[in-house]
């Protein structure tokens, strides 16, 4: 069974509102020793997400009116530019450096994720997006939780004994659908080492990409033997 951000997602967090000022935000951040925090309207939904890196465009822009030969650095100057109608990049105001509410802040839409979704789902979201944190919201857009890429890491730490149960699972089965198989395998620190013989060389391959799907596998170190190569196709002369 996959387990869910449910399983491993923080509850009970802090967030702000669209109107919380810069310095609260940035004690919050502090107070609760989190990198960012989820933004929520006066109904309770989430409507964005403020980080320490949001708040920090005000330090990489403060001197540019003081001192004029003050060049930010390439990553603030890349986010001060956004690309307009037919992809043409335009200049714009770095509007975040003079923020001082949450709302202007933030980085919105909020991306977020349902409790009952699979962690690898959250895991490919986080990929795709390119964001390191969501938050987790119910049918109503209201906070539940915050997940985040460590947390997805929980998946790995299930103690050997519960990964081999499973392995012997998907074994068994196989050994009960598919004659001429006589498996061995054996987990250490997540690695499952595989050993016999099986009729078939397809077999040992659906074997290593079925174990590799359960949860807390590392990796598979497939030793099985096979006696008749079905994957390797005949060859036919001239």
């Amino acid at each position: 069974m996959q387990s869910t951000v449910a399983n491993v997602m923080t509850t009970g967090v802090s967030s702000v509102t669209e109107d919380t000022g810069y310095k609260e935000i940035a004690q919050t951040l502090l107070d609760q020793g989190v990198s960012a925090l989820p933004v929520v309207d006066a109904r309770g939904r989430v409507v964005g997400v403020v980080s320490e890196e949001d708040l920090l465009h005000k330090e990489e822009f403060k001197d540019t009116d003081r001192d004029r030969n003050y060049w930010p650095p390439l990553r603030a100057r890349l986010r001060s530019r956004l690309t307009g109608a037919g992809g043409v990049l335009v200049e714009r105001s770095d509007e975040k450096a003079m923020a001082t509410t949450a709302a202007e802040l933030m980085t919105a839409p909020a991306i977020t994720v349902k409790p009952d979704a699979a962690v690898v789902e959250a895991a490919r979201m986080m990929e795709r997006r390119g964001v390191k944190r969501l938050p987790v919201v119910d049918a109503h857009e209201g906070l539940v939780g915050m997940v985040s890429r460590r947390d997805l890491l929980r998946v790995f730490l299930q103690s050997d004994d519960s990964i081999a149960a499973a392995v012997q699972n998907e074994i068994d089965y196989l050994a009960g659908t598919v004659k001429g198989t006589d498996i061995a395998a054996a987990v250490d620190n997540g690695t499952v080492t595989l050993t016999g013989t099986v009729h078939h060389r397809s077999t040992s391959h659906t074997l290593t990409r079925l174990l590799n799907r359960i949860e807390g596998v590392v990796s598979v170190d497939n030793k099985l033997t096979w006696e008749s190569d079905d994957l390797m196709l005949p060859y036919v002369g001239l």
